[in-house]
């Protein structure tokens, strides 16, 4: 029989975890990593549940033998070409990790037929529930974290992604979301994920950063990076676990010239289809103006990319200004300008301990 392990355990074993709830389950959130490996269609999964509630447990579970029965031969194939046969022990990579919503019949079912077939199977007790419960439980674990701000065009991901290089804890926000976190984002990223799934993604990586017995990051006062959000990165909520802790945590505020950050806009929007820039661009007309839209969609459909990215950057401003009056804190800024994404990174490594000493 397939073994049940807890979340912990089940996490951290080897070999390929399947997914075998339906398709749409899956699409709307799943562990990290996992394999959707349905043993119902959604349409076959609703007439289970239909038959359970109209005629009962066991007429249920005899459509579900009928429907799961055929593929059988299908779902071993399949997990054959996950976890194949090592040549000098074949059942050394042998090993799968199954779970179902709850850790009941579904991977229970799938668990012994692929036993049948001679893998080992493990099953997560309490299944996606349960991951689900380490998720909030993961994010809600205090930190020491650092906020990143500055205005649009500051260049803050770029930033981040230079920390991350010289190995300092960093969490992306924008990077899990698929989204810049403007009207704007959306473009040039693949489709967001559903904010369910993008809690699993955020717990993924707090729970790689571990903390020492004082509750230090492994490199001592080093924070965990993030940069300035809002509650939504496009449709993506962060989690009020996580946002707590970020409104509590210091800040510190790149600064960087307008010349600049109109050139580093124009550089990442500058593919954008033109269709896209004028439609993102009319979604903030009632707070940018109906004249200053009107100048600035001229300008994008002439090709005038900066002249417009001037004028948006007006409302940008405005509003970041005022999240900084509504937080009552004056926040250390560092100048950066002219300083490329690495040089900015070192130099806010160097001045961290001075700007925000604790």
């Amino acid at each position: 029989m397939p073994k049940p392990l807890d979340i912990d355990d089940f996490l951290q074993g080897s070999g390929p975890i399947l997914d075998v709830r339906s398709p749409g389950e899956y699409a709307q959130g799943h562990i990290p990593g996992a394999v959707s490996f349905p043993l119902f269609s959604d349409t076959e999964r609703a007439q289970v549940g239909t038959c359970y509630k109209q005629v009962g447990r066991d007429s249920a579970v005899e459509l579900g033998f009928d429907i799961a029965g055929p593929k059988c031969g299908e779902f071993i194939r399949t997990a054959r070409a996950l976890a194949p046969d090592s040549q000098s022990d074949p059942f050394r990579h042998r090993q799968l990790r199954v779970h179902c919503w709850r850790g009941g019949m579904r991977s229970g079912g799938m668990g012994w037929i692929l036993e049948l077939a001679g893998f080992t199977v493990y099953t997560l007790a309490g299944g996606y529930k349960a991951y689900r419960r380490w998720v909030r439980e993961t994010l809600a674990i205090p930190k020491p974290i650092a906020i990143l701000g500055g205005m649009t065009g500051s260049g803050k991901t770029l930033i981040l992604q230079a920390l991350a290089d010289l190995g300092e804890p960093v969490l992306d926000l924008e990077a899990l979301a698929h989204h810049r976190g403007s009207s704007f984002g959306a473009l040039l990223l693949p489709p967001q994920p559903s904010t369910e799934h993008y809690e699993n993604l955020l717990a993924e990586q707090w729970a790689k950063f571990p903390l020492d017995s004082q509750g230090l990051t492994p490199k001592g006062q080093r924070p965990i990076w993030l940069e300035a959000e809002s509650r939504r990165v496009g449709t993506c909520r962060i989690p009020n676990e996580l946002f707590t802790q970020m409104e509590a945590a210091p800040a510190i505020e790149v600064v960087r010239s307008l010349d600049e950050r109109l050139d580093l806009l124009v550089d990442i929007y500058g593919e954008a289809a033109t269709a896209e820039l004028v439609d993102a661009t009319e979604r903030i007309r009632k707070r940018l103006g109906g004249d200053r839209t009107q100048t600035a969609v001229q300008h994008i459909q002439i090709g005038n990319l900066r002249a417009a990215c001037a004028i948006i950057l007006d409302y940008y401003d405005r509003a970041y200004r005022h999240d900084l009056e509504r937080r009552h804190r004056a926040i250390p800024k560092l100048d950066v300008s002219g300083l490329s994404p690495a040089a900015s990174a070192r130099l806010l490594v160097e001045r961290w301990p001075q700007l925000c000493p604790h």
